[in-house]
């Protein structure tokens, strides 16, 4: 489990593809993994497989290339990296698992000084449930609030500190990202519906 408050930039300096999965080595500010720890890797959760000093290993499965941005990581792309919650960490974002339910596309980019607003499309009609304005949501492993819900699109405002600590900062228009639905807004979406089969 994640809080979508990320640590900092680290850069993928060697990545292979094999019977449609792929290996990939980070180089982080990390040095202390665990070998099998979860780490979030633009809002993907993954396990690392080997580390030395400060580069890390992970496998990326079929099914993750296929549902998420991982498919288009390639060498010295700068990715958003978190590390999991420990026992008594702060809750500085929401809940975030590392789990993408979709991918959306940058169809907007509006500047308000040093504050920038992004909007998003491609939403699904699933998705638009689980959207509540003011809620929260995570893009490429970032908490951030939810300021307007349109049809299939929804926009976020990203502060300065936001821009300069991860990579949302480099979206253009027409960019895919990785989008996590509110785990708390799903759970009580989900008790509902089972209480509707019940009843």
């Amino acid at each position: 489990m994640y809080t979508g408050i990320v640590d900092h930039l680290a850069k993928i300096i060697e990545l292979s593809l094999k019977d449609g999965a792929m290996k990939v080595s980070i180089a982080s500010t990390f040095t202390d993994f665990i070998l099998g720890e979860s780490i979030s890797i633009d809002g993907v959760c993954l396990s690392v497989t080997g580390f030395d000093g400060g580069v890390f290993h992970c496998d990326i499965s079929p099914e993750t290339l296929a549902v998420t941005t991982a498919k288009f990581f390639e060498k010295n792309r700068l990715v958003n990296v978190e590390r999991s919650l420990r026992l008594g960490d702060r809750m500085g974002g929401h809940y975030v698992m590392g789990h993408v339910d979709q991918m959306c596309q940058l169809s907007e980019r509006k500047i308000h000084g040093e504050f920038v607003e992004m909007t998003f499309t491609g939403l699904s009609k699933e998705g638009c449930c689980y959207f509540i304005p003011k809620g929260s949501v995570c893009i490429n492993g970032v908490s951030l609030t939810v300021n307007r819900i349109e049809s299939d699109a929804f926009s976020v405002m990203l502060i300065p500190d936001t821009l300069k600590r991860t990579n949302l900062s480099e979206l253009q228009s027409g960019d895919s990202v990785n989008i996590e639905y509110d785990f708390m807004v799903k759970a009580v979406a989900r008790q509902l519906q089972q209480r509707e089969l019940v009843v």
